[in-house]
């Protein structure tokens, strides 16, 4: 299951439809889901508050579980950032399809959302949240995979 999973999500064309494929993998994985729309914030969220959903072999350790999920965030993120700063339609993607040819053809600057503003803080309290969480259900210390994750994703 995992490697059919990774092997269709790696060989999706669209960035755009692998974004909003994961973003929907991830929003019905919270428990709480959120009313934000696609940006830094709600990845940031959903490092927080994502359960895992996904069927595995029996006997995969829950770290595995979340290697995996972090392993999705991370494509998120480098999709996310394919469809918002790629040219020509960096930005314009969250405009109707009428309104993105007026955009272009006018050679407009993108307008980044509020949610996409995020500091160094919030980064750093999101995965501090993110390893207090886990750490205490896990009960121990993070295996060297799940701390890797962890760093690329920062």
């Amino acid at each position: 299951l995992l490697s059919s999973r990774e092997a269709f999500l790696n060989t999706m064309e669209s960035p755009l439809l692998r974004c909003k494929l994961l973003e929907l993998l991830f929003q019905h994985s919270c428990d709480l889901p959120t009313a934000l729309p696609l940006s830094l914030a709600k990845i940031l969220y959903f490092l927080s508050h994502f359960s895992v959903l996904l069927q595995h072999q029996e006997g995969t350790a829950t770290w595995q579980r979340w290697d995996e999920m972090l392993q999705y965030l991370s494509l998120l993120l480098l999709s996310y950032q394919n469809v918002m700063l790629a040219p020509p339609l960096a930005g314009h993607l969250r405009s109707s399809l009428s309104d993105r040819m007026d955009l272009l053809i006018q050679k407009a600057k993108p307008k980044l959302q509020d949610s996409d503003d995020i500091s160094q803080l919030d980064i750093q309290l999101s995965m501090e949240d993110f390893i207090n969480q886990r750490q205490h259900i896990l009960g121990q210390p993070f295996p060297l995979q799940i701390t890797e994750k962890l760093c690329l994703l920062r």
